[in-house]
């Protein structure tokens, strides 16, 4: 019992701390190095979705792998402060997954500490699920993985949210990191308990996440997918974490669009490979014409202010929804 008491009371006192600290010291700065805020990023419609949310999504998984990442390893004041800064500055978007653990960071950032103003629908959240995790990565058709599936979305909504959960919902989920052509064969049990989940509206919208240009082949056949997570930037090749050549890549996006699906740009930077060229990198992917949003790992404040100046010098082409 004393234990019980011990552990409550480290949490409420944590808790307190926690809300003390986001209510005052990670307030964004109200001017840049240049003397003046960068303007929000613009607001956009995500294709069939229904979602309206920012161009620019903030990620979180920047070298993620076995539940961490660059900025799991932030450490809870730099990365909440980091998300604080991304909303401050117009942010809505932010994109996380189980695989890089950053749920937990996600909710005290905006569920516990932020003004009682906030409402669930003033930012849209993006997560994965990694089924790698679930049994031998041969036989994921397995039916059990579907109630699998079902008890780690749940698991989710308790990692996101603090309170009110019958209320809560999760704007998108992607099946992560796909690296074969046929995945919708292999996956159909994650798929069914996605698709129970948006029908009974706990997710807006479902899709994958594709490391492989096969596997985005597929994802533009495949009737059952929303939203394509998409590797692509101006250099292209496996050096800067691309799946192709950006010609070849750009063909296979655009056969996505016309599909009728939403595309989410990431790997813009190479993650950090092209960093030295970030100016060039905005303006193509800006310039694509392809990309309803984009989603780009910060380690510090002043990066997201850097990329949201460019994204004001470089407006994006018009992307057409079939």
């Amino acid at each position: 019992m004393n234990q019980i008491h011990r552990r409550g009371f480290l949490t409420a006192t944590a808790t307190a701390g926690a809300a003390a600290y986001l209510g005052t010291s990670l307030r964004a700065d109200d001017t840049t190095a240049g003397g003046t805020s960068p303007p929000a990023p613009p607001r956009v419609k995500l294709g069939k979705t229904g979602i309206e949310t920012t161009r620019l999504a903030m990620g979180t998984g920047v070298h993620g792998g076995s539940r961490q990442s660059d900025q799991a390893h932030m450490g809870f004041e730099k990365l909440v402060g980091l998300f604080r800064h991304a909303y401050d500055r117009g942010v809505r978007f932010f994109d996380l997954a189980d695989l890089y653990g950053t749920h937990i960071y996600f909710r005290e950032a905006f569920n516990f500490a932020m003004d009682k103003k906030l409402k669930r629908e003033d930012f849209t959240i993006l997560t994965k699920l990694w089924w790698r995790y679930d049994g031998d990565e041969k036989k994921p058709v397995d039916p059990y993985r579907k109630n699998v599936a079902l008890s780690t979305l749940e698991r989710f909504r308790h990692e996101l949210f603090h309170r009110d959960l019958k209320n809560q919902y999760i704007d998108i989920v992607l099946l992560h990191c796909m690296t074969i052509e046929n995945w919708d064969k292999y996956l159909e049990p994650y798929m069914e308990a996605l698709t129970e989940a948006k029908e009974k509206k706990l997710i807006r919208a479902v899709g994958v996440s594709c490391h492989d240009r096969g596997a985005l082949e597929q994802a533009a056949k495949c009737p059952w997918v929303d939203v394509v997570l998409a590797r692509i930037n101006l250099q292209g090749g496996p050096k800067v974490m691309m799946d192709g050549t950006t010609e070849e890549i750009v063909e296979t996006i655009g056969r996505i669009k016309k599909a009728g699906k939403t595309v989410i740009g990431m790997k813009i930077f190479g993650e950090g490979r092209l960093a030295e060229r970030k100016e060039d990198c905005i303006k193509f992917a800006q310039g694509l014409g392809l990309l309803d949003a984009m989603t780009i790992g910060f380690h510090e404040p002043k990066q997201i202010d850097e990329v949201l100046s460019l994204l004001e010098k470089y407006p994006a082409a018009k992307v057409e929804t079939p």
